[in-house]
This record gives structure tokens, sequence and C-alpha cells, in this order.
């Protein structure tokens, strides 16, 4: 199906700076659907720590790819390139326009351009690394790389313990750096792509980091985080508020230090994700305050 005349719209930024409450006024001045590109809210299991959109938000524009999966599966960025187009083309069967909304930005970046196939890692490779970075940390892992793969370690996001042990991972498994698998040969898609970003002072979207924090805490993190520890070691909970719940489970630390540990992690992982969207140049970037549905469709 030709699509050339279809326009998808993507909101990204930041944790917390609100992308869900602007996509769904977004959707419904298009009269469409939301794709959701967030690699924890697909989980069924997980809806507090990942900040899973409301019963009311669910309601009021459909949205895809939420609570669509469960933990057990091994879902990546090159799954939901081949999830987002396929359901995009069923949507534009019936919608000029589709919205699309998330901070995971290897999923966007794989969705509007296309990723490389990685070679299959058998499971006890994973496990092996796992194991070795509970124990040992993010020092660890990168000392690993930074000796095994210096070419990755060159151009890589050394802070990112998922992206370092994905990288080790496929070392382990091939002998290979990981950059001998990427083509940077970007793919065309037959549809326009309109990015934007939502943005705000640091100070402010840290309020609004640690505000949502101690509301997750109070809707029951923690009972959540205890109600998936026997799937600690899959991908899906090697994240941000799951590690420092299951880590206070473990009696390692206090549940104030977890809380603590989650509020920094979490503004860490801003940074990073600003970081990643900063580099696209395709972006225009609305302050996420005052920014109007009006405002981006007139752009």
């Amino acid at each position: 199906m030709q699509t050339l005349n279809k326009k998808l719209f993507i909101v990204a930024g930041p944790t917390a700076v609100g992308k869900t409450g602007f996509a769904i006024l977004l959707a419904k001045a298009l009269k469409t659907e939301i794709i959701s590109a967030d690699s924890r809210q697909c989980f069924s299991e997980l809806s507090i720590g990942v900040a899973r959109p409301s019963e009311e938000e669910l309601a009021a524009v459909p949205h895809h790819f939420i609570a669509s999966h469960s933990v057990a599966e091994d879902l990546n960025a090159g799954y939901f390139e081949q999830y987002a187009l396929k359901k995009a083309g069923e949507l534009f069967q019936q919608h000029d326009s589709v919205v699309m909304v998330g901070g995971t930005g290897l999923y966007i970046k794989a969705f509007c351009e296309g990723i490389d196939p990685m070679p299959v890692v058998p499971p006890e490779v994973r496990a092996a690394i796992m194991e070795q970075y509970e124990a040992k940390g993010l020092i660890w892992l990168q000392s690993e790389l930074k000796h095994k793969d210096p070419a990755f370690w060159a151009v890589a996001e050394q802070q990112n313990p998922q992206r370092l042990m994905r990288a080790l991972e496929v070392f382990n498994a091939t002998g290979k750096s990981i950059t001998v698998f990427r083509s940077a040969q970007k793919k065309h898609r037959d549809f326009e792509i309109i990015k934007m970003g939502l943005e705000m002072p640091m100070e402010v979207l840290t309020a609004r980091i640690n505000q949502r924090v101690d509301q997750m805490i109070l809707d029951g993190l923690l009972s959540e985080a205890s109600s998936v520890i026997h799937f600690r070691n899959k991908t899906a909970l090697q994240t941000v508020g799951y590690k420092e719940m299951f880590d206070h489970l473990d009696g390692k630390i206090s549940l104030e230090e977890a809380i603590q540990q989650i509020k920094l992690h979490t503004r860490q992982y801003a940074k990073r994700q600003m970081t990643w969207f900063r580099k696209d140049p395709e972006f225009t970037w609305y302050d996420a305050r005052t920014v109007s549905v009006e405002e981006v469709l007139v752009h």
C-alpha cells in the first residue's frame, strides 16, 4: 500500500516530561491512534514502575504496544521496528496521520531508519554477563568492553549498562565487535515522519521526577517489584525502579535508600535520553510546559 501522503508524528523526550498527555491531545486533534515507543510499557506485568498511561488515558485514545507482551519475552529494537511498521501500515488504512510516543531512542531510531539484524546470543552467554554485572557492577562492564571491544567503546554510551551488556553479549558470542554488524544504511519509509521533542529546565524536570517516584511508592511499586522478582534476569527488568527495589528486597539497602537511588538513576536516565535525542537534527524542540497542539501542527 502506498502511504506517501501519510504522516507519522513522533513525540519524544526525557522521562516525566509529559509526553503521554501531549500525545493524547495530538492524537485527538488528528482523530487517530497512538503507537507507544517505550521498551518497558509494552510488558503486561509492569505498570507502576514504568509509568504506564492510566486507564483514563488509554481509554481516551486507542494505544498500541502497551501491556501487549510478557516480560518472559525477549523484545528488542529489531522486533519493535517490524511491529511498529506493520501497525502503522494498518492504521494508515483508516487514518491520514498516526502518533508515536515514547522515550526509547533506539526503538524510535529503528522505526525511522531501520536497524541491522544482530546475531543470536545464546541465553547462557547473556546469563553469565548478567551474573558478573550484578556482582561487580558498571566498572567491571566498562573495563571488559574497553579491553575486548575498543571500537565500540570509542563510540559507546559509556554510562548505559543495557547498551554495554548488549555489546559484550555480541562480542562474547561471536568474537566480533557489535560495530561490525552495523551498516549505517538508512532504510526508506514511504510516509512522512515529523519528529518533535518535549523539554523543560532540568530543575523543573527533577522536581517532576521526584514527585513521580514518590507517587510510584504510594501506588505500590515495592509490591509490583516483588511480584516480578522471579523475572529479574530478563532484560525487561534491568531497568530503573525495579533493580533498586530488588536490592531492597534482597536486604542490601533500605527502602529509603532504594527510593533515593531511583530518583538519582531516573535523573541520569533523563539526561541520557536528552543526549540521544539531541543528536538527531530532525527533531523540533518545544517547551513541554507551554506547547500546544496548534503550535505543532502549524509548524
